[in-house]
């Protein structure tokens, strides 16, 4: 099955907002870059970081982890890469870093502010397998050198050797970060450990058709290339590509399996998710 990309471009001048407009006309429509980095600047704070609900969830106008995370994969995504935005960025994450390393969930600027009832800052903020893994993972990506990337890698390295309980959002964010980190020995092995995990927790839902907030394969490994490909077979790809084209609505976008906090957020994930299924789908082909 194919997606209807006339569909989506509408779903998105309808619904959509700047920032994702601006992606799919980039990814899509052979647009330059600069409007990509525009809409993703509009978003940043004078620390460098980035609030104002570019990551939909967190309303706050803060700097939080989450928003630059979100931040540095559209620009990785649509080949839009901006050096001072990314050193900005590199310098918060320094500032606000844990003495661990890495950078927390949330951080307490969040209080006050419209947020999903899930977004709650921890005791003593230690670091986050979520939002460091999908971090270092992309600056990995883009080849970055800076000590807070050093810092997270060795701290992330420390929490995979050891992996524990953990939740399909912390298992995300460890193959965020080994699709890309270097060394790529330590990587090949690491994805077989933690794919373990995965399948011994029962956090993947293998069946495409699977209801409720369940996360599929291609939530872990949504390109050809994710280094967690390896751990399923090409007919349940194959299945879940399917099911991922199917899951266009009728006005063209695409939606989501966990609750949807407010009427604001929701639209905004659907415009992030609806440019996300469109590149997944076109990788494999299958746009």
């Amino acid at each position: 099955m194919t997606a209807d990309i006339a569909a989506a471009a509408r779903f998105l001048a309808a619904s959509g907002r700047v920032l994702d407009r601006r992606r799919f006309d980039r990814l899509f429509a052979g647009a330059p870059a600069g409007p990509v980095i525009a809409a993703v600047a509009a978003y940043r704070n004078e620390d460098g970081g980035f609030g104002h609900g570019l990551e939909p969830d967190g309303r706050t106008p803060g700097s939080q982890p989450a928003a630059v995370q979100l931040a540095l994969r559209v620009l990785d995504q649509a080949d839009a890469w901006d050096e001072d935005l990314v050193a900005g960025a590199l310098d918060w994450l320094e500032r606000t870093a844990p003495a661990e390393g890495g950078t927390p969930f949330v951080l307490p600027n969040v209080d006050g502010w419209p947020h999903a009832p899930w977004w709650q800052p921890e005791a003593d903020l230690p670091p986050s397998l979520i939002t460091t893994g999908a971090i270092t993972g992309t600056l990995h990506a883009r080849g970055v050198d800076h000590p807070w990337l050093d810092r997270a890698t060795a701290w992330l390295w420390s929490r995979i050797d050891g992996l524990g309980a953990v939740g399909p959002y912390d298992v995300r964010g460890v193959f965020a970060f080994l699709d890309h980190v270097p060394d790529r020995e330590r990587a090949e092995k690491a994805v077989v450990d933690v794919g373990a995990v995965l399948f011994d927790a029962k956090l993947v839902a293998v069946d495409p058709d699977a209801a409720g907030e369940v996360h599929g394969p291609l939530d872990y490994a949504p390109l050809p290339t994710s280094a967690a490909r390896a751990l399923f077979d090409d007919a349940t790809i194959a299945a879940h590509l399917d099911r991922l084209a199917a899951g266009q609505e009728e006005d063209g976008g695409w939606t989501f399996n966990w609750p949807a906090w407010s009427p604001a957020a929701e639209a905004d994930w659907r415009g992030c998710l609806t440019v996300d299924a469109l590149a997944t789908l076109r990788a494999a082909g299958s746009g």
